[in-house]
């Protein structure tokens, strides 16, 4: 498997490796939603943390997280991320998403996400995996509508920024079942 950054688009979106020039319209994005930073994330982005979160996550890549922004309109309107990458087990995670919420419930997230998934298996991924908070209701829905399926529930898995003890969901979409979940994405951003 061989994961690199680069531009990837659709007609609703278009994923870029995260840079400078993103940074203040992702900052905006970030606060626009402080209480989704407080409740539902295991690190803060919204509000004075930006700064160090940005320093943190998305200020270079790293061998295992390979950033993207979410650009509709040529604005960032968010990020989504390949962590956990295994080149030799032919593995990786989507996750690290967020969007702001203006951009929520219409076509971003599955454009999205039908870029990042084609784009892993097409590099070689035999597994993709998404790993989220069991609270995070909203979600968890979202990734079951891609057509992952989950695989059950790490309890206690990690502490979040704030102290809160996190359970967390995993889903995963495998080689073989690519081809179904594709033409489910298709046949969903057709109706946009």
């Amino acid at each position: 498997m061989q994961l690199d950054l680069k531009i990837i688009e659709n007609r609703f979106v278009r994923l870029e490796p995260m840079s400078p020039a993103h940074r203040e319209a992702f900052r905006a994005a970030c606060d626009a939603d402080l209480e989704t930073w407080t409740r539902l994330y295991p690190y803060p982005m919204g509000g004075e943390h930006f700064d160090a979160g940005w320093a943190r996550f998305y200020a270079a890549p790293t061998p295992d997280r390979l950033n993207y922004a979410v650009t509709e309109a040529g604005v960032c309107v968010g990020v989504s991320s390949y962590l956990r990458i295994d080149r030799q087990q032919a593995t990786v995670e989507i996750g690290g998403t967020y969007y702001g919420p203006e951009v929520r419930g219409g076509p971003v997230n599955p454009a999205a996400k039908r870029l990042l998934l084609e784009d892993a298996f097409a590099s070689g991924a035999r597994r993709v995996q998404f790993r989220v908070d069991a609270i995070n209701a909203r979600s968890r829905a979202a990734v079951l509508k891609l057509g992952a399926v989950q695989e059950g529930i790490s309890r206690a898995d990690m502490v979040t920024w704030n102290g809160r003890v996190r359970d967390t969901v995993t889903f995963s979409v495998l080689a073989d079942e690519w081809p179904a979940v594709r033409d489910r994405l298709d046949a969903r951003l057709a109706a946009f």
